[in-house]
């Protein structure tokens, strides 16, 4: 007798009779398609695979990175468009220098490379901005364009004060100019492209950082007497400006120039610090050198340093200012006969005021005399001498 639960059935063998014809059919399929495999693999059937492609999609496998990881990508920006067309209007320089004397004129030698900018092109000629300390003491210069080709250039001016020099060079071989721009507006943290001819060897090459400061004041000693002789206005950005690169251009992200890269802090513990002159300060200088092959500046004889250097305890102490004063530039030395000294101007002055416009460091003042001024004209100067103010005329002269 047999017993049953609701839980336990018997076996029933008759269903398992599926098993069999579908084992045969599975194995009729497989040979079937190992023989037309060859005629398919033959005909278009099947998408062709590159060897690359092929071998990217097994290293993936092995890697388990999933074959269809792997596109192909246009990569296409504003600034990869900007650099684009920018590029060709920057250009190396080479300081060629003859060695040796009279005899051994046939001796050349480079002596230094660096960056530079075209900015005009008119009447068969090109014209380059590039730095001062690019090309001084040469006694040739050529232009190394985009391309790689040489042009020979002259020297039209170079400026050791703002740092500045135009170059003129056949324009057959020039294809573009570069579009000016205005740094008066800039914005710290806005984008910044540095342009230029690194260590001389690597031509349009492209660092990108950003606006980190603007009318940032460096001293500068050209005498290397220790004191500094000019206070240089420049643009800060932390896009990598390296030995080279100096004369190249800094442009903003519409690809118009806003500075020409002039120097970098080099020392270990400073990293991403970087200076442009900007084209506002540029432009006026670069005309006159194109015209005049020197910059004509009016003269006051005065050695003179923003006030904000002095520690505030100093302009109660030594100065005597009232609390009313904010601001201004002190005079450390006077030149004897100088314009400044015929005034009566003495050492410790504090100067406030040119013309009624107010003077708060060193960038307002040479702002009013350089953009402002001209040589013959007459100066009103409000200062403070201890504690009193006062107020004098400065017949400008040319610089000495």
């Amino acid at each position: 007798m047999a017993y049953f639960d609701d839980d336990h059935h018997s076996p029933q063998p008759h269903k398992r009779s599926w098993l069999v014809p579908t084992l045969i059919g599975i194995i009729i399929g497989m040979a079937a398609v190992l023989i037309a495999l060859p005629t398919i693999w033959g005909s278009d059937v099947l998408p062709e695979t590159s060897t690359d492609t092929a071998e990217q999609a097994g290293n993936a496998s092995n890697a388990g990175i999933d074959a269809n990881d792997y596109i192909s990508v246009n990569v296409s920006s504003q600034i990869t468009d900007v650099v684009e067309s920018v590029s060709p209007a920057v250009v190396g320089v080479i300081n060629i220098q003859r060695k040796g004397d009279f005899w051994q004129q046939g001796n050349q030698r480079e002596a230094g490379s660096g960056s530079g900018v075209i900015y005009k092109k008119t009447d068969g000629k090109a014209y380059v901005i590039t730095n001062h300390h690019v090309i001084k003491g040469a006694d040739a210069v050529e232009v190394i364009l985009s391309d790689d080709t040489r042009v020979e250039a002259g020297i039209l001016g170079s400026d050791l004060f703002s740092d500045l020099a135009v170059l003129r060079m056949d324009a057959k071989k020039v294809k573009e100019t570069i579009k000016m721009g205005a740094s008066e507006n800039i914005k710290v943290g806005e984008p910044a492209i540095a342009i230029g001819n690194p260590l001389g060897k690597f031509l349009g090459s492209v660092t990108q950082g950003v606006i980190s400061g603007t009318q940032r004041t460096i001293p500068q000693d050209f005498d290397q007497d220790g004191r500094a002789d000019w206070q240089a206005e420049v643009i800060q950005t932390d896009a990598a400006i390296n030995p080279g690169n100096s004369g190249g251009a800094l442009i903003n992200i519409d690809g118009q120039l806003i500075g020409i890269n002039s120097m970098k802090i080099n020392e270990e513990a400073v990293e991403g610090i970087g200076f442009a002159i900007p084209i506002d300060t540029a432009r006026p200088i670069v005309d006159q050198l194109e015209k005049n092959g020197q910059v004509k500046r009016p003269y006051m004889g005065v050695e003179i340093y923003s006030l904000d250097e002095v520690p505030k305890t100093e302009w109660n102490r030594t100065l005597n200012l009232p609390n009313d004063v904010k601001g201004g530039v002190y005079v450390w030395s006077v030149e004897s006969l100088s314009p400044a000294d015929r005034a009566g101007i003495k050492r410790l002055d504090v100067i406030t005021a040119l013309d009624g416009k107010k003077v708060m460091n060193m960038i307002d003042l040479r702002k009013i005399l350089y953009q402002n001024k001209e040589i013959g004209d007459s100066l009103t100067v409000t200062y403070y001498r201890d504690g009193e103010k006062k107020e004098t005329t400065i017949e400008l002269a040319k610089q000495r």
